[in-house]
């Protein structure tokens, strides 16, 4: 069975554990997904699962996308990801992915996401700098200060800290426990927080095997 499974953050709430501490988790409505594709090494390069989550009416389906989904049978989906596997020949166009097929209580996983976009910020809230002094008639508090390095080499080098855009980027949080699986709700409990906001899409990846 492959080692990934496609999800959507519910948002997070917390447990107790077997010895009474409190637990955070974060709740994930994982699959079921379906096969869409199948890619190996012969065809494709590489050995992957394309899986279909969360089902779309036919009208709002283009008609490629139409097409190419015709082939697993099982409607259409909002989400189309690639889970790289070496062993993918072990499903076939049409599979139905659960959250039971894929993980169990203990398991390690990595959480794939979009984080959340804070838009453009200055270099105290991107990076954390100090800023400026407070007092004794500055006037400038929250600036960058100073990004040049002189005569030589009289430029800004490259990778300076400064202000830009922050967040709404791709990130992997890896070594995340499953605190629990509840299979006949399709949720999944994973131990402290995963990137992105309520209602958006994570990629979830068993690792250890």
């Amino acid at each position: 069975m492959i080692k990934g499974i496609l999800g959507k953050k519910l948002g997070m709430s917390q447990v107790f554990g077997p010895g009474g501490e409190l637990i955070p988790v974060t709740l994930i409505e994982a699959g079921p997904c379906y096969v869409i594709q199948v890619k190996d090494e012969k065809s494709d390069g590489y050995s992957a699962v394309q899986l279909g989550f969360c089902q779309k009416r036919e009208s709002r389906v283009n008609k490629p996308l139409r097409g190419h989904q015709d082939k697993a049978g099982k409607g259409y989906f909002y989400f189309l990801r690639e889970i790289r596997d070496e062993d993918a020949s072990s499903v076939k166009v049409g599979d139905e992915i659960s959250i039971a097929d894929v993980f169990n209580k203990g398991d390690m996983l990595s959480v794939t996401g979009t984080s959340k976009g804070k838009g453009f910020q200055g270099a105290v809230k991107r990076h954390g700098f100090g800023g400026l002094p407070a007092g004794h008639g500055s006037l400038i508090h929250r600036a960058t200060g100073s990004i040049g390095a002189s005569a030589y080499p009289g430029k800004v080098i490259k990778g300076k800290r400064m202000p830009g855009h922050m967040g709404n980027r791709k990130v992997t949080v890896r070594g995340l426990e499953v605190v629990d699986v509840k299979a006949d709700k399709n949720i999944l409990l994973v131990k402290g927080p995963v990137p992105g906001a309520k209602g958006q899409l994570v990629i979830l990846r068993k690792q250890g095997v």
